[in-house]
């Protein structure tokens, strides 16, 4: 199978952008010596001698470098999130115009770490199209979100070189939560552990689960909107462990949850439309929170907010409590707070 000869992996995940690189490699490299035709480069090639600026030039040298005691030679440019603008990729931008037909060139838009990038530059119009022209492909590696991203684990799961029934696979999507791409290390593990064709159950995988990954904040809204204490806090414990989350964060998820009810309260607000017209939001948010806003009388909204700026002060030394227990009393008072 014939594989082009640029190629660019953008995404958001490192681990998955990882794999689609190595995959990509070792398409181009087949049958030959890789320690003879592959040239990996990073952000500290891309230095010239006593300079800390970035040159792209570096790259295009190693591309256009024909191969020796090989039929090709493959490049991978990794932190090109590094030339963000067409003036840093003008070189690129010449060889792509006719690169050499005996480099694969596989390029990661991804940022750079020393020092460390704090945006990844928007990729340019300008290398898309040079890529496209030259007969190349740009692969987006990443899960998605929402019911994409779903459907992104669950192929992983069924597509595996072993068989996990379906409560095993109920386990596993609880466990990752929103941490969906830990399957590629988990599958590759059970695969070693079991071997390839193993019929795997829930007991079989449990020990290999790891830490409970991140979850969306809609998982803890939802929780609490509904009442569902145990729900609630089980997300509370995940956003801040393995989401990283500060308390004090999550209080400003909860102050701007129960901050928009209070601008609904007491509007004769009965569409998508108003909630949309009054707060700026649209789609399903803007559905959400009407549902939410026919939810929740004026007095529970009004103490809603009353307990999320109580637990503000408590965060800033009103009490000795640890921070982890502020937020968790919080949430479960927040549980409680009467609905219709």
């Amino acid at each position: 199978m014939s594989i082009e000869k640029v190629i660019l992996v953008a995404g958001d995940d490192s681990l998955l952008i990882a794999e689609t690189v190595s995959s990509c490699i070792d398409k181009a490299i087949g049958n030959q010596d890789r320690s003879l035709v592959l040239e990996e480069l990073d952000e500290n090639n891309y230095r010239a001698e006593k300079s800390s600026e970035f040159s792209v030039g570096l790259l295009v040298d190693a591309a256009q470098t024909p191969p020796f005691l090989t039929e090709s030679r493959v490049v991978v440019g990794r932190h090109i999130g590094r030339f963000g603008t067409k003036e840093q990729i003008e070189p690129l931008l010449k060889y792509l115009n006719s690169p050499l037909p005996t480099t694969t060139l596989i390029l990661v838009w991804e940022k750079g770490v020393e020092p460390a990038q704090q945006r990844l530059p928007s990729l340019p119009k300008s290398l898309a199209e040079a890529i496209e022209g030259a007969g190349g492909r740009i692969i987006s590696s990443t899960v998605g979100r929402g019911k994409e991203a779903d459907q992104w684990l669950e192929k992983r799961l069924n597509s595996s070189d072993i068989e996990i029934d379906r409560k095993a696979q109920a386990a596993i999507i609880n466990q990752l939560g929103q941490d969906r791409t830990r399957a590629i290390a988990l599958l590759a593990l059970l695969e070693t552990v079991f071997g390839p064709g193993a019929q795997l159950t829930i007991n079989d995988v449990t020990p290999y689960l790891g830490e409970e990954g991140d979850v969306a904040p809609w998982d803890l809204t939802d929780a609490i909107d509904r009442g569902n204490t145990v729900k609630a806090l089980e997300s509370l414990r995940r956003l801040q462990g393995a989401g990283g989350r500060h308390p004090l964060a999550i209080l400003s998820m909860l102050h701007s949850h129960y901050g928009q009810l209070l601008k609904l309260d007491g509007l004769e607000i009965t569409s998508e439309k108003q909630v949309s017209d009054t707060l700026g939001v649209k789609g399903f948010p803007a559905k959400k929170i009407l549902q939410r806003s026919q939810r929740f009388p004026s007095e529970s909204i009004k103490r809603g907010i009353s307990l999320v700026a109580a637990a503000d002060l408590d965060l800033k030394g009103k009490t000795a409590w640890p921070a982890e227990l502020v937020t968790e009393v919080l949430v479960a008072r927040l549980c409680s707070l009467p609905k219709r």
